[in-house]
């Protein structure tokens, strides 16, 4: 299932406290299409994300970020949007705890 090819209005492309543009650009890089196609709402699986991007994405959220990540993380989180909730928190607490 290709999923939809616009996105829905309410989901900017920048955010300047969640790497809203980073997470979709490396998304669209491992699924092969254009960021502005994905609408965050999407599990994306139905994108066509398979196990090997899933752990790819994860380790390039580990080297840019600096967190550690379960490996499951897109089956925990398996949206954009659900992504970026995540990575709110998880960021929200290394700044507390000056690790970024």
């Amino acid at each position: 299932m290709n999923g939809p090819t616009t996105r829905p209005s309410g989901f900017p492309a920048s955010d300047p406290v969640l790497p809203r543009g980073w997470l979709l650009e490396r998304v669209a890089l491992y699924l092969g299409r254009d960021a502005d196609s994905i609408d965050p709402t999407v599990p994306l699986a139905e994108y066509g994300m398979d196990s090997v991007c899933a752990l790819s994405l994860c380790g390039d959220l580990e080297d840019e970020f600096g967190l550690v990540v379960e490996p499951t993380l897109l089956w925990d989180h398996p949206t954009v949007q659900s992504l970026l909730g995540f990575l709110a928190a998880e960021l929200a607490v290394a700044d507390a705890r000056g690790g970024r």
